[in-house]
């Protein structure tokens, strides 16, 4: 399939890139709103979790099916209907009237994120070829980044703007006019050609026991606080065993499956998803424990916290530009870079707030954070590039949706271990615990530096062999 040319793949990158912005946004600016619903709803912890991860459950339960979906039909029509959904869900979010409704509008809301993530992926991959589509996924790692980080900065002017009674609506309402505008620009501007059409392709053995395996895995840690006693861990070994399963079954399915397996044989693939889920651990842990630290522990309003941590938010869009147009040349080193760079950041930011305790802390991070922000704009445009480089075409949406689940797995486990390591050394006060749910933070960071390393060695192992 030839990507069509011209302004016209321009116009369409940049829708793409508003949808992903807005869906990546809503992962973390319902966190300042959260004090504004608690007293307008009346709501009690249980909803107030479920608020938000209920999002974050959706989206990672249909990233792998509709990234196969949009391959199988059309990645426009599907990425519309995403779009759609996703405003709409806004627009019930915003005015909902209860709990109830405002976690059913979210989980909704979530689904939508999954089902258009997969098609951005997916629509650069059949728009762009060779530097151009190194450069594609740099702006997309951006906005990746930037709607992650400024999600706290967005979320606390809205709510100041508005006012602690109706501002946490407006967190969700101001998705509504961008959806409406963005459908008939999609329409118009992206590429209209339809998938392989086979309907026995979409796999539903295989989608049932990928989503038994991805929820099992996702609620023990995204519950954590909610569900008390260990018995609710139970579930990761049970979900390990289904999707065991699902691999089994994927192997032995006679059609296309949903998951092309042959995809974990590429050491790009396999390497490249191990980092993503391990780097998105350390990456969305870092914004939880450091914006409770400020918000809770120094009592920062949410637009100074949303603040604090805006100097990452810049790094990372800088840079993400930077590595999409590196990463052709230099291929996993620029990953190697951003996440020494990332660690070297990190560990400034522990010194800093050593050196520097009390509210001065937001002023002593500026310079770490802004060379971690920069290091991780040099890890996940260019990552999701290489690993996705040997993926045909016509397999991007699902290829991707391995990826992003991959992201969403890391996020929640990243969270729930940088989250319980804060709280298990809150005796000995804030910034001890901060500085100890970082290092939780900065071991995966590691981890995903030696998955790196270790491919490097193995690239320059094999183009010395004669």
């Amino acid at each position: 399939m030839r990507p069509f040319g011209g302004d016209k793949r321009k116009h369409a990158l940049a829708i793409c890139l508003v949808a992903a912005f807005m869906s990546g946004l809503d992962v973390s600016i319902v966190n300042v709103a959260v004090p504004s619903i608690r007293d307008a709803l009346h709501a009690s912890e249980d909803g107030l979790q479920w608020t938000v991860s209920g999002y974050a459950l959706a989206f990672g339960l249909l990233l792998v099916p509709a990234g196969r979906l949009g391959d199988a039909r059309s990645r426009r029509t599907i990425f519309m209907w995403g779009v759609a959904l996703f405003t709409a869900s806004s627009a019930a979010c915003g005015l909902a009237w209860d709990m109830n409704v405002l976690i059913a509008a979210r989980f909704v809301q979530g689904m939508a994120a999954g089902t258009l993530n997969p098609q951005v992926s997916g629509l650069i991959q059949q728009m762009f070829r060779g530097t151009e589509r190194g450069r594609a996924f740099g702006a997309l790692g951006a906005t990746i980044g930037v709607s992650t980080a400024a999600g706290p900065l967005i979320g606390g002017l809205l709510v100041g703007l508005a006012g602690a009674d109706d501002g946490w609506r407006w967190v969700f309402l101001v998705n509504v006019p961008i959806g409406i505008v963005l459908l008939p620009l999609a329409w118009r501007a992206l590429p209209a050609q339809p998938g392989s059409g086979r309907r026995e392709s979409m796999d539903p053995v295989g989608v049932l026991l990928l989503g038994m395996g991805v929820v099992g895995l996702l609620l023990p840690f995204i519950q954590r606080h909610q569900w008390e006693g260990n018995t609710k861990w139970l579930l990761v070994p049970a979900a390990l065993v289904v999707l065991a399963g699902f691999v089994l079954w994927e192997r032995r399915y006679p059609r296309e499956p949903l998951v092309d397996l042959s995809l974990f044989g590429r050491r790009s693939y396999r390497l490249g998803t191990a980092i993503a889920m391990f780097y998105f651990a350390g990456f969305t842990g870092i914004f939880f424990i450091f914006t409770l630290y400020l918000q809770v522990g120094l009592h920062y309003s949410a637009l100074l916290a949303g603040l604090a941590i805006t100097p990452f938010a810049l790094g990372s869009a800088s840079a993400s530009v930077v590595g999409g147009r590196l990463v052709s040349r230099a291929g996993r080193r620029v990953v190697a870079v951003g996440l020494t760079m990332v660690i070297a950041g990190l560990c400034a930011t522990m010194l800093a707030t050593a050196l520097v305790p009390g509210r001065g802390v937001g002023l002593a991070t500026v310079l770490p954070l802004l060379l971690a922000g920069m290091g991780s704009g040099l890890v996940i445009s260019p990552n999701q590039a290489i690993t996705l480089s040997e993926v045909p075409p016509e397999g991007g949406g699902s290829a991707a949706g391995v990826l992003q689940t991959g992201q969403r797995l890391g996020s929640a486990i990243g969270i729930a271990v940088a989250g319980s390591t804060f709280f298990g050394a809150l005796g000995q006060g804030w910034a001890t615990a901060f500085r100890h749910g970082l290092m939780a933070v900065l071991m995966s960071v590691m981890i995903a530096l030696v998955a790196a390393a270790y491919d490097l060695v193995r690239t320059r192992r094999d183009a010395t062999r004669p």
